[in-house]
C-alpha cells in the first residue's frame, strides 16, 4: 500500500501537518492587518494622543470627537456634503455596472469569435495594462476636452470605465468555457445575448466579482475628474471633497479630521471585499472547468 493512500491532501479539520502553514502565514497576516488596525485606531484618538510623541500605535482613550468635528465642518460648506456623497455613489454604481458589462461582452467576443485584427486588439489590451494611471493623465485630458465633456457629469465615469485588467481576467475565464456548451445553447435557439448571460455569465462569476471590486475601488476613490475636468462643485466626488476639505483645514483638529475622513473613505472598500472575498479567492484558485 502506498504511504499516501488514505491520506487527505487538505483535511477539513485541523491536522498537525498543517501547523507549518500557520507558522508561515500568521506572521504575514499580522503584518498585513496592522495598517488597517492603525487606521481604525487613529480615527478614534483624541487630540492629545494624535500629537503625542513618540506616537502610540493603539488608541488609549477612544473618542467620537474627530467624526463630530468632521461633520460639523462639513455642514458649514456652500455645497452640502450629501451632494458630494450622492455623486460618488452614482459614479461608483454606474462605473461598476458599465465596466463589468464591457469586460464581459468584449471578453466573450475576443475569446470565442474569430475576426481580422483580433490578435492586435489583444496585444493593445495587454500593452495598456503596463501604463500607470498618471502616465495617461494628459491624453485623457485632451480627449475629454476634444469631446466637449468638461464640466459634464459623464467625465467622472468615462475615463475609468474601461479596465484592461478586467478584460484580460474575464477573457481568460471565458477561454476555458467549452465551445460545445455555446453551440448547444445556439441549437436551442439562444441568441448571442442569451449565450452571454445564460451560459457565459454563470461560469465567470468569480472573475466578475473581482472586476467589480477593482472597478469599485477605482471609482470610489477617484479624484482625477474633480481635479482636472470639473469646475462645477456640485458635480465633484466625495473623495475629492474629503481630500481637499481635510488638507485645507489648518486648525488643531486637522489631524483628527483627516484620520476620520480616511476611515470613512476606506470602510466601503473593506465592506465590499469582505462580502465578495469568497468570489475573489475562487478567481485566484480557479483551475479550469472539469
Amino acid at each position: 500500500m502506498s504511504k499516501f493512500e488514505g491520506k487527505k491532501i487538505n483535511p477539513k479539520r485541523f491536522h498537525i501537518s498543517q501547523l507549518k502553514f500557520y507558522v508561515l502565514l500568521l506572521p504575514l497576516a499580522i503584518i498585513m492587518v496592522l495598517p488597517i488596525i492603525y487606521l481604525f485606531s487613529t480615527a478614534f484618538k483624541p487630540a492629545e494622543e494624535l500629537y503625542k510623541f513618540p506616537p502610540s500605535f493603539f488608541v488609549v482613550n477612544p473618542t467620537w470627537n474627530n467624526f463630530k468635528s468632521l461633520f460639523e465642518l462639513m455642514s458649514g460648506t456652500d455645497v452640502p456634503a450629501s451632494r458630494y456623497l450622492f455623486n460618488s455613489i452614482l459614479i461608483t454604481v454606474l462605473t461598476v455596472v458599465i465596466s463589468v458589462a464591457l469586460s464581459l461582452s468584449t471578453g466573450y467576443v475576443l475569446s470565442k469569435k474569430n475576426f481580422r485584427g483580433k490578435k492586435l486588439l489583444l496585444e493593445i489590451n495587454t500593452l495598456a495594462m503596463m501604463f500607470v494611471p498618471i502616465a495617461v493623465t494628459i491624453p485623457r485630458f485632451i480627449l475629454i476636452v476634444n469631446l466637449g465633456l468638461v464640466d459634464r457629469f459623464i467625465s467622472n465615469i468615462l475615463p475609468i470605465v474601461t479596465m484592461p485588467v478586467g478584460l484580460f481576467l474575464i477573457k481568460q475565464f471565458i477561454d476555458q468555457t467549452p465551445d460545445a456548451l455555446i453551440e448547444a445553447a445556439k441549437m436551442d435557439g439562444a441568441t448571442e445575448l442569451g449565450v452571454l448571460f445564460r451560459v457565459i455569465f454563470p461560469m465567470v462569476k468569480p472573475a466578475i466579482a473581482t472586476v467589480a471590486i477593482l472597478s469599485f475601488q477605482s471609482a470610489w476613490g477617484n479624484v482625477e475628474a474633480s481635479v482636472y475636468y470639473l469646475n462645477n462643485e456640485s458635480l465633484k466626488s466625495f473623495a475629492y471633497y474629503v481630500q481637499t476639505f481635510s488638507s485645507a483645514n489648518t486648525s488643531t483638529i486637522a489631524m483628527g479630521v483627516t484620520a476620520a475622513s480616511a476611515l470613512i473613505m476606506f470602510l466601503p472598500n473593506l465592506i465590499i471585499f469582505i462580502v465578495m472575498q469568497s468570489r475573489v479567492m475562487d478567481t485566484m484558485a480557479y483551475s479550469g472547468i472539469k
